[in-house]
């Protein structure tokens, strides 16, 4: 596939689409305009705003209406459907301000992993978070306003389709690798852990490390839907404590939902879930001026968690545990649950921990292939990862 779906206002950004369009085909690269105007029919594209709307769940009466946000978010729906169904999509480029990124980033984050996509938007310089999402979206800042061609917006464009047919055109070296893919969660306070799984793990799995900050479990539950991971071992689940008591790094409600939706073997855990995280101190909520903290560096900051914020989040973690129906082991560290949550060092608190196991126990329902275990050891221990492998062990191949 070599056709280039351009995504715009076309009433506005058509002489900007057309431009993009001119330098793809110097590529012999086809290319589909997707005009996903609400205001009027730009006549020249390859798909009209109003075949675009007709995807929104309503009809296209939904999308095209005079109120200009409910506008833009009825398109950003009716687009969402729409991208991902057509079937000769080789790649993306939207142009856009504020309405025009938001409403063309689902679509793109709709799209696998893998297909390039790229946003040229004045928002892309600050937290593009909300638009890029766990998706592979490359985000440009156009520079100067996308208000019509001048000499920096044909230079940034012109690189935005450059680096578009690259990614299209070019040959992506294969590794060979035919390991099945196992999806890992990981923070600083529990890397002692994962890193021995990994080790141990990549002579017959290609392990997949996530950041457990927000955006790395998002990505961890997309690569689970879409079938790129076979198995799972969520050693880290500390975006729950963001996601409860609203630090910086959730992963949304959906954390955990991917197993449940996929039936995937599950080995989980409670690493990190002795944190909250924020950025400097002076970012922290004025609700938890009396708390303990833990500076980790200049831009983070950690809040330790307390026993009733722990139950809250063993309820939470077991209510989707009893949801699971494929195989699942969930592992207790009862030992401490991070680096910094052992004897002698800041975040060290059993009634903390005791509260969180208690809740965990309380809550979870086990069944034939549901299993809570229990250990002594601190999440970082090696007898720790020894137990998390027997257990894998038994969801891959029963046990």
């Amino acid at each position: 596939m070599t056709t280039a779906y351009l995504i715009g206002t076309c009433d506005t950004k058509a002489e900007e689409l057309s431009y993009v369009a001119g330098c793809l085909h110097a590529w012999g690269m086809d290319t589909r305009v997707v005009d996903i105007g609400t205001r009027s029919d730009a006549g020249w594209v390859d798909v009209p705003a109003a075949e675009v709307a007709a995807y929104h769940p309503e009809g296209a009466a939904a999308v095209l209406v005079d109120d200009r946000g409910r506008a833009v978010s009825a398109m950003a729906t009716a687009l969402e459907r729409f991208l991902p169904e057509q079937g000769d999509v080789a790649g993306v480029i939207a142009l856009g301000g504020s309405g025009g990124t938001s409403a063309a980033a689902p679509a793109m984050r709709a799209l696998p992993i893998g297909v390039p996509k790229i946003i040229v938007s004045t928002v892309a310089s600050g937290n593009v978070r909300r638009y890029v999402g766990p998706a592979d979206i490359m985000m440009m800042n156009a520079v100067t306003d996308l208000a019509g061609l001048n000499s920096v917006s044909r230079r940034v464009l012109a690189n935005a389709a450059n680096a578009l047919a690259g990614a299209v055109l070019g040959d992506v070296p294969s590794a060979g690798d035919q390991r099945p893919a196992v999806g890992l969660s990981m923070f600083g306070v529990t890397t002692e852990c994962v890193g021995r799984l990994v080790d141990a793990l990549s002579a017959d799995y290609e392990p997949l490390v996530f950041h457990a900050t927000g955006v790395g479990g998002e990505s961890l539950e997309k690569l689970v839907d879409t079938g790129a991971i076979g198995a799972v071992l969520d050693v880290t689940l500390t975006e729950v404590c963001d996601l409860l008591m609203g630090g910086e790094l959730s992963a949304g409600e959906d954390r955990l939902g991917a197993a449940i939706r996929t039936r995937i073997p599950f080995v989980g855990s409670v690493g990190a879930l002795d944190m909250v995280n924020f950025g400097p101190r002076e970012t922290v909520p004025e609700r938890y001026h009396d708390r303990l903290f833990y500076e980790h560096n200049a831009q983070v900051t950690l809040m330790r968690t307390t026993a009733e914020e722990n139950r809250r989040m063993g309820y939470w973690i077991a209510d989707r545990l009893n949801r699971m129906e494929g195989p699942v082991r969930f592992v207790l560290p009862e030992g401490g649950v991070s680096a910094i949550d052992r004897p002698g060092q800041p975040f060290h608190d059993p009634e903390a921990d005791q509260a969180l196991f208690d809740a965990v126990r309380e809550r979870f329902r086990p069944a034939p292939q549901r299993r809570l275990v229990s250990t002594p050891y601190n999440v970082n221990d090696r007898e720790f990862t020894r137990e998390l492998l027997v257990c894998f062990e038994q969801v891959m191949h029963g046990g």
